[in-house]
């Protein structure tokens, strides 16, 4: 059999770094004859003592520092004998040590419950990605390392699941000897050289795809899949790569991963390339989770759901929590900084959770809303023009002013439109998406968000129609069930009035003092004290976020 591919298995690495002249090779007729070949030339196994087949160093990395958390959990995983690896992605730790990409971890099934039980320890929590996304025997875990206010995205792998990344359709059976050969790393264990690169040059190839490569989107000639490629291969044994082939993956030949791994370089055409993901694809054919054409469609469906969720539903197309979602409200007075640290939380939960942001103190206005505030003005117009008054005259027998049926309408009909906006809210965090609140109707607080029909009729002024306006009212009210997480923001009055000049320094002293004098020691509500700097506020409510999801 001419092993021609297989003989051009490192040709190319080979080369480049002049370990040998390329005149050398030759056709084989078996695998050991090529073996035999290099060994005579010098390039032998690692394990025999003699001069590696390849080196590659490293000496334009940076070693960077591991985040508090990961080297937290990786303490712990040792502690416990858990069997596992980083089994791809280990070569590009600076991303995840900036908050970007994820953490691929493979874990034996056996020590399943230990592992999940770590993670929790360590504050990690289980998010589902959308239903059709999900896959068998891989699951998604985010921590929050208070240190550097970054989110850890940790992929765990019970499975070694290997395709297309809306489907891995295909899965190697080779998790036991890949966890055995691993060999310690920094953080994470990593999986030999010669495991690691069979599964990465499969990986590749079946990631070509012939639209990506005209829409000169990310393939697996890129420099980026080539430096990984050169590295790999510098470190891989021959001899080890073809005991693996063989033991582990018989149906793949020695010669043909030599093709795939040739297949990688750029100089290969895309027709070549379709061939060779052709070829593989068949020889994975008994390890698919679906036929080749039911995941072809099934991807093309997976895209048009994904695309109608996100023209729809916006943020919901993102990870919920497996635990359920929750309303998390941040009340407070003028100047305490609501606005700015509901904005900061929303866009820190909105990278990797579906999230909502909602400001139920100034609620989207229903068109009768609408309607009613519009006849209210031209009510009060037509008062100062007519009436030369700027109320509409009417007066309770002791002469007290009434207020008007238009502004106690007005009143329940925000009630109402805050009433619509939390049953959207409280339906996104049941379905296990995150809800931001800019303000919250609080009992506690009378001047901010609540009912004010009690407030401006006194009881020597209703009569049947301001009851049922006030029973209307107060209904709505009480359908608005507490927040799963209410945090109240306090700040000095004096402080506020500084922070907010943009509106009257009595008004804002007013609501801010409500606020800062009020005792919520029998609620559930959490106190944070908003008098200091930004950063020290937005770290405290961060790790408060967290803790309570």
């Amino acid at each position: 059999m001419y092993l021609r591919g297989f003989e051009e298995l490192f040709s190319n690495v080979i080369t480049r770094w002049n370990f040998f002249n390329a005149r050398l090779l030759r056709k084989a007729e078996a695998t050991e004859d090529l073996l035999t070949s290099l060994v005579n030339k010098g390039f032998t196994d690692n394990s025999a003592g003699k001069a590696p087949i390849r080196t590659f160093l490293h000496n334009n990395q940076v070693d960077l520092p591991t985040l508090p958390l990961v080297e937290s959990l990786c303490e712990a995983l040792d502690e416990q004998g858990i069997m596992y690896c980083q089994w791809k992605g280990h070569s590009k730790r600076d991303r995840w040590v900036r908050g970007e990409g994820d953490i691929d971890l493979l874990v034996h099934r056996a020590d399943v419950e230990r592992f999940t039980s770590i993670l929790c320890e360590h504050g990690f929590k289980h998010a589902l990605p959308p239903a059709e996304r999900q896959i068998p025997g891989v699951l998604s875990y985010y921590g929050f390392d208070a240190n550097t206010n970054l989110l850890i995205y940790i992929h765990v792998h019970y499975q070694l699941v290997i395709g297309h990344y809306l489907t891995m359709n295909y899965r190697l059976p080779i998790e036991r000897p890949f966890l055995e050969s691993t060999v310690s790393g920094t953080p994470f264990p990593t999986p030999s050289p010669e495991f690691e690169l069979i599964v990465f040059v499969l990986r590749m190839v079946l990631g070509y795809s012939l639209l990506a490569s005209s829409l000169r989107k990310r393939v697996a000639w890129s420099p980026a899949a080539q430096n990984e490629l050169d590295y790999l291969g510098a470190r891989a044994s021959v001899i080890k790569i073809c005991d693996i082939l063989k033991q582990q993956l018989p149906f793949i030949e020695a010669s043909f991963f030599a093709t795939c791994m040739q297949s990688l370089r750029p100089d290969w055409s895309k027709w070549a390339r379709l061939k060779v993901r052709r070829n593989l694809l068949r020889k994975l054919k008994a390890e698919a989770r679906r036929p080749q054409f039911s995941d072809f469609a099934w991807r093309q469906a997976c895209r048009v759901i994904g695309r109608i969720r996100q023209n729809m539903a916006g943020p919901g197309s993102r990870n919920r929590l497996a635990s359920g979602g929750k309303i998390i409200a941040l009340v407070g007075g003028d100047g305490s900084g609501k606005s700015t640290v509901v904005g900061e939380l929303c866009d820190w939960l909105s990278l990797k959770f579906s999230t909502m942001k909602v400001h139920l103190g100034k609620p989207p206005h229903s068109s009768f809303t609408l309607a009613v505030a519009v006849a209210r003005r031209a009510s009060l117009l037509f008062c100062r023009l007519f009436l030369r008054s700027s109320t509409h005259g009417l007066t309770d027998r002791d002469g007290s002013e009434f207020p008007g049926y238009l502004l106690l309408l007005r009143s329940v009909c925000i009630a109402r439109d805050r009433y619509r906006l939390y049953v959207k809210a409280r339906r996104f965090a049941t379905n296990g998406g995150l809800v931001i609140c800019d303000r919250y109707p609080t009992p506690q607080i009378k001047s901010m968000d609540g009912p004010n029909i009690s407030r401006l009729v006194g009881p020597a002024q209703r009569n049947r129609l301001t009851n049922f306006l006030l029973r209307a009212e107060t209904s709505y009210y009480q359908h608005i069930m507490p927040p799963d997480l209410l945090i109240l923001l306090k700040v000095d009055p004096e402080i506020a009035v500084q922070r907010k000049t943009d509106e009257a320094a009595d008004y804002v002293r007013a609501r801010s003092l409500e606020v800062w004098e009020l005792d919520l020691s029998e609620t559930r509500a959490h106190i944070v004290d908003a008098s200091r700097p930004k950063l020290d506020v937005l770290s405290e409510l961060r790790s408060l976020v967290w803790c309570e999801l």
